[in-house]
């Protein structure tokens, strides 16, 4: 069955109790966290970080499975060990590529999505040519077929790339029309392998693009893990029964939860901060800035990025961290030939609600 364009879904069918209710709630929500987020002096701190915590969790949903001390000790995805480790630090630099298109340009184009997919995949494969794959269920019958001729792919992009950018207008609010957009593009499905972590990073992209956030902190990929199930049963109802309002219900909520997470994350980034840098600035005559956002940017840092981010030598750089760790900062760490200088406190609590997922998290 052919998918039909987003603009003819009537957007007066969200004009309901409960759907405005739970938009009310999210639009509160993620207008709180964009405020928190800008609290933040240095808001790479937050795009660094929780972009990391983002991609591990996207990228599970895809069973790339890694652990937080082996990306925190990893700079970038060229230098990384381990398969896992590389797929996460890439999908932290398409998602940080696609913002900085996105924020310089103030538009979402199909070719932004393209440069996504393409560094997620390192391949410039762009839309398929070949059919897509069927989803089947356990007993091996068929469950939905993606679009398969790549006119129709193309032609498909190019009706969403519009409706992204209001052309033709289409009544309804930003969250709503994210909700149809995520389920439309993962309904074309449209590359041959990295739709659905691109299609996580288009969410938030889109809110950047609509003001609603002014860099990409609301991340849903770990409500999307805990409600699986859901997730993927919401999407074919609405291939099956046109069962949108249930959809777009699931997406703001997700947005809801999301954004109360991550503000407590921010918040207790706030504190931590705050801290940190009242005791380095009391207690050490090497203080600075460029130091305390470079603890705060890196949670596992090593001399090097201090060398680069200080502009000191190496001597005066492992001096600065020998010392932090001495005093109980810093955790100093040796693993395989290089030191790391562990900012624990931040470790700890960005990691915090991810050990509470695992706990409750079915066996």
């Amino acid at each position: 069955m052919p998918l039909p364009p987003l603009h003819m879904v009537d957007p007066g069918r969200f004009d309901r109790a409960d759907v405005l209710k739970r938009l009310n709630g999210a639009s509160r929500a993620l207008a709180e966290l964009k405020g928190v987020a800008a609290s933040i002096p240095n808001q790479n701190i937050l795009i660094n970080t929780l972009t990391l915590q983002e991609a591990r969790d996207s990228s599970a949903i895809e069973n790339i499975v890694t652990t937080q001390d082996d990306l925190y000790r990893e700079d970038n995805a060229a230098d990384a060990t381990g398969t896992a480790v590389k797929e996460v630090l890439r999908y932290r630099q398409a998602l940080q590529a696609g913002f900085a298109q996105t924020r310089a340009s103030g538009l979402l184009t199909l070719n932004t999505i393209l440069d996504i997919q393409q560094q997620l995949e390192c391949n410039r494969a762009g839309l398929r040519k070949l059919p897509g794959t069927a989803l089947r269920d356990g007993d091996g019958r068929l469950v939905y077929e993606p679009p398969q001729d790549a006119n129709e792919v193309a032609r498909l992009m190019g009706e969403l790339e519009r409706f992204i950018h209001d052309e033709p207008a289409y009544q309804a609010d930003p969250l709503v029309k994210m909700a149809l957009i995520h389920h439309q593009f993962e309904s074309i499905h449209p590359f041959y392998d990295g739709n659905g972590r691109t299609g996580r990073i288009i969410n938030v992209l889109y809110l950047v693009k609509e003001g609603l956030l002014d860099i990409p902190v609301l991340y849903l990929s770990r409500h999307m893990v805990r409600t699986k199930p859901d997730y993927y049963r919401l999407l074919q109802a609405v291939r099956e029964t046109d069962a949108w309002e249930d959809w777009v219900l699931y997406m703001l909520e997700a947005v809801a939860n999301t954004a109360r997470e991550t503000i407590r994350t921010i918040q207790a980034i706030r504190t931590l901060l705050q801290q940190t840098k009242q005791r380095v600035r009391d207690g050490y005559r090497f203080y600075s800035q460029d130091l305390i956002n470079n603890l705060f940017n890196h949670p596992y840092t090593r001399v090097e990025f201090v060398q680069r981010d200080l502009g000191v030598s190496r001597i005066t750089a492992t001096r600065y961290l020998d010392k932090l760790a001495e005093d109980g900062v810093l955790e100093k760490l040796r693993i395989g030939r290089n030191n790391y200088y562990v900012n624990r406190p931040l470790f700890g609590l960005l990691g915090r609600d991810q050990l509470a997922d695992e706990g409750a998290r079915p066996q």
